[in-house]
């Protein structure tokens, strides 16, 4: 026995879900605020202040997700074989960076970007800006976060078919994850 426990928390779970579907739905966010046209102003700057503000709660889901793990063991991966255990927490360990990382990208891209644009949660509370625009800078986060981006949902689209994969071959990921209690 090694101590660990056969699932997640229910707290655990549900910051799961609830990054998961905040990632899915600041991707459409990202994919409406760069098709909405300059004559729509209002739904682009509306858009984009979603968008900041999904992006920023990715952030801080991610942060009590990693607090929550330092208090609780994360179940024991079963039914795997050692190599895809180790790849397996490899990816997860790419998945927390990337739910880090690219939040962290797109603040400082918001804020390096030319023009004063604000930055607010909920469309209410501003959140500082800590740099000053800068062109340079922004030409270099905006690719930055966007493959970064790219990759957030390559690989927890990858991390989701799996989990399904090992379900359907008869290995209990999902219950790990969706299981009562």
């Amino acid at each position: 026995m090694s101590g660990r426990p056969e699932r997640w928390s229910r707290p655990q779970r549900r910051l799961h879900a609830w990054g998961a579907v905040l990632v899915v739905l600041t991707l459409g966010l990202s994919l409406a605020m760069v098709a909405l046209p300059m004559s729509q102003l209002l739904a682009k700057f509306l858009t984009y202040q979603l968008h900041k503000t999904f992006g920023l709660l990715v952030l801080i889901i991610t942060l009590a997700r990693l607090g929550y793990r330092l208090t609780r063991r994360a179940p024991e991966l079963t039914g795997i074989s050692p190599p895809m255990r180790r790849a397996a927490r490899w990816g997860q360990g790419v998945l927390y960076a990337l739910l880090l990382l690219v939040p962290l990208l797109g603040y400082l891209t918001a804020q390096a970007a030319a023009g004063p644009v604000p930055t607010t949660l909920f469309l209410v509370i501003p959140v500082p800006h800590l740099l000053e625009p800068n062109p340079a800078l922004y030409a270099w986060l905006r690719p930055t976060h966007q493959i970064a981006a790219w990759s957030l949902i390559a690989l927890a689209a990858a991390h989701a078919g799996l989990a399904l994969r090992h379900h359907w071959q008869g290995v209990p990921m999902l219950e790990r994850i969706w299981g009562s209690g």
